[in-house]
């Protein structure tokens, strides 16, 4: 399995079901988990459901690590925030590709389409190759045939 960093850009989302119904707009964010790895964008206050962060985050990737999971949260003051839907994306393509323009990728809830999100994605690969002392005493400039 790949090990490097995961770099992912979270651009924003379109088409979102407001969970509010007392306020006028939702203020969404998203739970970002990476195998056992978490993290939160800050909160689109009042950007309702077309929300846009344009925020990087960074995971360590190691093991066997298949998908990133995205949950859309709505922020509430008074009462526990709403669940507004989720995305999972499949990491194959990124570690095979090294990287992947800003995608759109379906939200869903209760297995029903609720919106968009769109997301950007970098594979870097850890280097596991460390030379050898053998191999730095190969073909120094001081070893090679050139005569003047």
């Amino acid at each position: 399995m790949p090990t490097g960093k995961l770099e992912v850009l979270l651009v924003g989302c379109k088409g979102l079901e407001n969970t509010d119904f007392l306020a006028v707009n939702m203020s969404p964010y998203i739970v970002l988990t990476c195998r056992t790895q978490e993290q939160k964008s800050s909160v689109a206050s009042g950007q309702g459901s077309e929300p846009e962060w344009n925020e990087t985050f960074v995971f360590s990737v190691t093991g066997d690590v298949s998908d990133l999971s995205l949950k859309l949260m709505d922020k509430d003051t008074f009462s526990a925030d709403d669940f507004v839907g989720e995305a999972n994306i499949s990491l194959e393509s990124v570690f095979t590709e090294g990287s992947l323009p800003p995608t759109v990728y379906n939200v869903v809830k209760d297995q029903e389409y609720c919106g968009e999100i769109k997301v950007g994605l970098t594979f870097t690969p850890e280097s596991n190759r460390e030379c050898s002392a053998e191999e730095e005493n190969l073909g120094g400039w001081k070893e090679s045939s050139y005569i003047e």
